[in-house]
């Protein structure tokens, strides 16, 4: 109410008032309260120590609130002398609170402002509130306002009670000189050029800097703030255009010419591995630059791409695998026939043999491109990661030639890991070839070496595993050879890349390892950099057999092997084969007859679901793809069980068991072949299941 009495006043221009109304009624209603307070005592007579302590206390409240009432006259006077003050002044000025409220102003400010009773907000009064702020830390502050369509100078004084003095000026004409233009994608504000960095830039965890100019990669550094100099060694006197990768400086200046927004994806000229993005801020005559690290989130964009990337490349291989099987099993039961119809001495017997070497190799390319596709049939068995690399150790001297020294380094306590033998051989063995062919590319010979380990968490992370939450076993293959280029980085997994001469690769090596140690539950890391060599990381997990299958692993380990005896390829039994591709279903059941078996065929899977009712209890052994149009394996099995009773199941397919096991929860006697097939394997695997049977 005060407040408010005070400004109409100065709107009036009334003079200072010497009394005040309201003051006078407060100071008379206090003194009659205190004279009711005393009555009692005044009544009972001081004798008493009683009635002598509550006129004592009476008396000493009623001197401090004439005091207050007293100290409030004066303010009201240091505001009236403030009034009288401002109305005294030619130039715009008013007198308000740190809220924005308008105590006072004189006809110069209303004539300008308006008769509102606060401060403009906004954009137009951003700049003052800011100077209002910094006045109220002592001393003088400027800030820019802008009144209707002039812009004002505003300096803000403080004063005592926390109030604020404002005074306006008008923005003098800029002379007419050229002036350089900031770029379109620096953001502008009118406010006064900053002389540092405010607190916040200077405590902020991402890198800031104020430059003297309006051309970012030109202009020196005023000041930086404590984390640009430890991101890129900035300090003040510097270009901060120096402070950028040169060929990153380059892209940024274009999109800046272009009048592209920021930030501006940028490297740093003291590490190009890391990648910063720039943002600009122009205030008026120099520019505030900010740099925020952004080489994480960049790495796990660049992987989540890669990993998205393989997957589908995966997909496609797999796909194409599958089909290329069965193409491959007609083709090789097919030969098959044919050599058993021309033995050796044949004259045809030495072009059929090629043809089937040529069939071997191809086999090995689908198995490879299963491989990355982590759809290729593995059988885990619980190996020693030191024995592993022990045993392989041998062919592996043999494979990287005299030029070329391996070194074998097996750390203490090695785990066990529960993987397929073959694959993980396989893996070692092409990380190996591949840094033999490096170090002697690059410098005729060199040294390879593999380390076994057994991590712990934080060192697997160290290591360049982030997933890791446990112990795990570590294979390291590394070199001394030039290290692999950063933009090959990307693509050495990528099925069919190779850097190699034309003729002297697939391409499919490191695609093999990638598949196989993510179809082993692993990790693989790749740590290269220029002239220092490469080294191919594999984590696996450790695997901890309970301890009643690790008593029954020592007892089978401790029966002497008997020797096999000789197969038998025939047999008898009913055998219902079920197989949507004709090539591989004609041939294999040809053959199966020709050994003693009774074979019922089977197209599709409505079509084994009727023979299987119409035999139901006769069928010894079905055997069914497991990928067909309609009623896929898995769903038949369900389906005609009822009529096959116990009978032994075996799928054959080129993809992985593990892409459809879950499908067979609850089946016994159920087996799995991968194809291609020979009809010597099939032949003894179905004795085997029937003699099981």
């Amino acid at each position: 109410m005060a407040d408010l009495h005070l400004q109409d006043k100065a709107m009036a221009g009334a003079a200072r008032r010497r009394f005040d109304p309201w003051l006078a009624a407060a100071a008379i209603f206090f003194l009659a309260a205190a004279g009711f307070s005393a009555a009692p005592a005044l009544k009972a007579g001081p004798s008493t120590l009683a009635g002598l302590l509550l006129l004592l206390g009476v008396a000493g409240v009623a001197v401090l609130g004439l005091l207050a009432i007293r100290g409030t006259a004066q303010s009201g006077d240091d505001s009236d002398q403030a009034e009288t003050f401002i109305t005294a002044l030619s130039e715009p000025a008013s007198l308000a609170a740190p809220d924005g409220r308008v105590l006072a102003a004189n006809g110069a400010w209303r004539a300008l402002m308006g008769s509102q009773r606060r401060l403009p907000k906004g954009v137009a009064g951003a700049g003052l509130f800011a100077a209002m702020i910094q006045a109220r830390n002592g001393g003088m502050a400027e800030g820019a306002l802008r009144a209707g369509d002039v812009d004002q100078i505003a300096k803000v004084s403080s004063l005592p009670g926390g109030r604020l003095l404002i005074r306006l000026s008008p923005v003098a004409a800029p002379e007419p000189a050229a002036e350089p233009i900031a770029p379109a994608a620096v953001a502008e504000r009118a406010a006064p050029p900053p002389n540092s960095l405010d607190a916040f830039a200077g405590a902020s965890p991402f890198g800031a800097a104020l430059l003297e100019g309006l051309e970012p990669f030109t202009s020196r550094v005023l000041e930086a703030n404590p984390a640009l100099t430890t991101m890129t060694g900035a300090k003040a006197g510097v270009v901060f255009g120096d402070l950028i990768d040169a060929a990153s400086r380059a892209d940024a200046e274009t999109r800046l010419a272009e009048g592209r927004a920021g930030p501006y994806e940028v490297r740093l000229a003291r590490d190009a591995t890391r990648i910063a993005h720039l943002y600009l801020y122009r205030a008026e005559g120099r520019l505030v630059a900010y740099m925020i690290d952004v080489s994480e989130q960049k790495q796990i964009e660049l992987q989540l791409a890669q990993a998205q990337k393989m997957q589908a490349i995966g997909q496609l291989a797999g796909g194409v695998a599958h089909d290329f099987n069965n193409l491959l099993t007609a083709i090789q039961l097919r030969l098959d026939e044919l050599l058993h119809r021309h033995p050796v001495g044949d004259p045809s017997y030495e072009g059929l043999n090629e043809i089937r070497q040529t069939g071997v190799r191809a086999a090995d390319l689908v198995r490879k491109l299963l491989a990355f596709s982590r759809k290729q049939t593995v059988q885990r068995e619980v190996l020693d990661l030191g024995e592993l690399i022990s045993e392989f150790e041998v062919l592996l001297r043999r494979l990287l030639r005299e030029d070329v020294k391996l070194i074998t380094d097996y750390g203490r306590d090695l785990p066990q890991v529960r993987a397929d033998k073959s694959q993980l051989e396989t893996a070692v063995m092409n990380l190996a070839v591949n840094a033999r062919d490096a170090v002697r590319a690059a410098k005729g010979g060199g040294v390879v070496r593999i380390r076994t380990a057994r991590l712990t968490r934080d060192e697997a992370i160290q290591l360049g595993f982030p997933a890791a939450d446990g112990d795990c076993a570590f294979i390291e293959v590394s070199d001394d050879g030039p290290g692999i280029p950063p933009d090959v980085m990307g693509k050495i997994f990528d099925p069919f890349f190779t850097t190699k001469p034309v003729g002297e690769g697939t391409g499919l090596g490191l695609a093999t390892v990638y598949g196989i140690v993510k179809q082993s539950d692993g990790w693989i890391h790749v740590h290269s950099r220029p002239n220092e060599g490469a080294a191919f990381r594999i984590f696996l997990p450790i695997y901890e057999p309970p301890a009643g299958v690790a008593l029954a692993a020592q007892a089978a380990a401790a029966e002497p092997v008997k020797p096999r005896a000789a197969r038998d390829l025939s047999g008898a039994g009913r055998i219902l084969f079920v197989e949507d591709e004709d090539a591989v279903r004609s041939v294999a059941a040809r053959l199966l007859r020709a050994r003693g078996y009774e074979v019922l065929e089977a197209a599709d899977g409505e079509e084994a679901l009727l023979i299987a009712e119409e035999h139901a209890g006769t069928i010894d052994l079905l055997i069914s793809d497991v990928i067909m149009p309609g009623i896929d394996g898995p769903t038949l099995l369900k389906k005609a069980r009822g009529y096959l009773g116990t009978a032994p199941v075996m799928f054959i397919s080129g993809y992985a068991e593990a892409e459809f096991s879950d499908l067979l929860e609850g089946e016994t006697g159920v087996t799995f072949l991968p194809k291609p097939i020979d009809i010597k394997t099939l032949a003894e695997r179905v004795k085997q299941q029937l003699q099981a049977a």
